[in-house]
């Protein structure tokens, strides 16, 4: 298996290159904010590990918000970030774009503060990576070479199935037509399954020591409180006072909800619905307080540990169209910023997450300034939908270059694309079987 990463590059841009920086990402695009695959800046699609990647200009327009909470309104400058998410290690897919598409990212670097014409590229590209802080992946261990051959063999496959009589209905006969197809596809190069890749050892022991940390801590502590009772009246305190103020934050701090212009709707908009996936990218203030930044911090750790282990094959809870979605901590956990790639539009992938995971959008959420207000962390928030919405595209930024590797291919039309290959694959199947798989085709 080939596990997937991502990184995050941020670097400022001073005020006078802002303009001449975005005349330079437009002319990657093809539709508005769409990448051409083989721009000359950046050709994106002749890396063949890259999932998805965007330029952003994170210029946060809502600073002004924290003024209700009585602290001074900080000062962050305008920067660009570089976000991707790629299979194989980030360290590897960093030093092929430093390589292969160095002369672009210098074009585009030389418009932000610190990077000179004789700069090492990769290493002030490493110098600017900010982690982050949860990340999540539809299927781990799916490759964009996997996600195209899969698409070509199933489109191989209706090619077959359109020239085969259609009063044809013995079904073992069909699909042993088929997998013999296939085979001579593969022998006469018009097709290609590649075979997985081994797990990488030290991706491996990295995974089962994370999986394994939560268990043992809860083993220690309850070991721990076993041998000793008494340490549990700390335990019992801190929780009570979690509880205390958490809801003596809740019911004091100002709720901020503001109506964005029409024309801020409409800019976003450009950008969206020109493929079956849209991409998604907000940026935000934490709650001033030592208390919201601790919570989100936990939070954001325990979103980042289910989605490694849990929700890790083709499902973030109920929802289903996420392809990649992470969060980040910038500015020394002052702000959070959010990268989303889903299916459908942003109204239908807003009321997926208020109808299925509500809760889990106040968990995370519910720490930055001007959401609608919760009820114990979880309750109320996002139910307040309208609000909710509001709060998005306020916070919602205009992604400047958006690339995603196989267009028109939806996270469920991927997953069936390789339930088409597991059935090709498959020694034998049973008639019941194979009529399922056949409605995949």
């Amino acid at each position: 298996m080939t596990p997937q990463s991502n990184f995050l590059i941020v670097a400022p841009v001073p005020a006078d290159q802002i303009e001449p920086l975005k005349s330079l990402l437009a002319s990657m695009t093809g539709l508005p904010g769409t990448a051409n695959p083989e721009n000359p800046v950046v050709p994106f699609g002749s890396f063949e590990e890259i999932h998805y990647a965007r330029f952003v200009i994170l210029d946060d327009r809502t600073l002004d918000d924290l003024a209700a909470f009585g602290v001074s309104i900080p000062v962050f400058p305008v920067t660009l970030a570089l976000a991707v998410d790629c299979d194989g290690s980030a360290d590897d897919c960093l030093a092929h774009l430093a390589r292969d598409a160095g002369d672009g990212l210098r074009q585009i670097f030389s418009h932000c503060e610190g990077f000179r014409p004789d700069s090492d590229l990769r290493s002030w590209m490493k110098s600017r990576l900010r982690p982050s802080a949860a990340s999540y992946v539809n299927w781990i261990g799916r490759t964009v070479r996997q996600v195209h051959e899969e698409a070509a063999l199933r489109n191989f496959l209706l090619e077959q199935i359109r020239a085969m009589p259609a009063t044809r209905n013995d079904l073992q006969g069909i699909r042993q037509q088929l997998v013999e197809a296939v085979r001579s596809g593969q022998q006469d190069g018009t097709l290609t399954l590649s075979p997985p890749k081994g797990t990488p050892p030290a991706w491996k022991l990295r995974n089962l020591l994370h999986l394994a940390s939560v268990p043992i801590a809860i083993l220690a502590f309850a070991l721990l409180v076993w041998s000793a009772p008494i340490l549990l009246i700390p335990s019992v305190v801190a929780a009570l006072a979690f509880a205390w103020l958490l809801r003596r934050y809740e019911k004091t701090e100002p709720e901020i909800i503001v109506r964005m212009p029409p024309q801020h709707a409409e800019r976003l908009g450009r950008d969206e619905d020109h493929d079956v996936t849209n991409q998604f990218t907000v940026l935000g203030s934490v709650k001033p307080s030592l208390f919201r930044t601790l919570t989100l911090t936990i939070v954001l750790w325990l979103v980042d540990y289910g989605a490694r282990h849990i929700y890790n094959r083709g499902r973030l809870g109920r929802i289903q169209t996420i392809h990649f979605a992470r969060w980040m901590f910038l500015d020394g956990k002052k702000r959070v910023l959010f990268l989303s790639n889903y299916d459908g539009s942003l109204e239908a992938y807003m009321d997926d997450f208020i109808n299925k995971v509500g809760w889990g959008l106040n968990l995370v959420f519910s720490n930055g300034v001007g959401y609608p207000r919760t009820h114990w962390l979880v309750r109320d928030g996002s139910k307040s939908e309208q609000q909710f919405k509001y709060t998005l595209r306020r916070h919602q930024l205009p992604t400047q270059v958006w690339y995603k590797a196989y267009p028109s291919l939806t996270a469920f039309d991927i997953a069936r694309n390789t339930r088409v290959r597991e059935g090709i694959e498959r020694k034998s199947m049973t008639d019941t079987e194979i009529r399922t798989w056949l409605q995949d085709l």
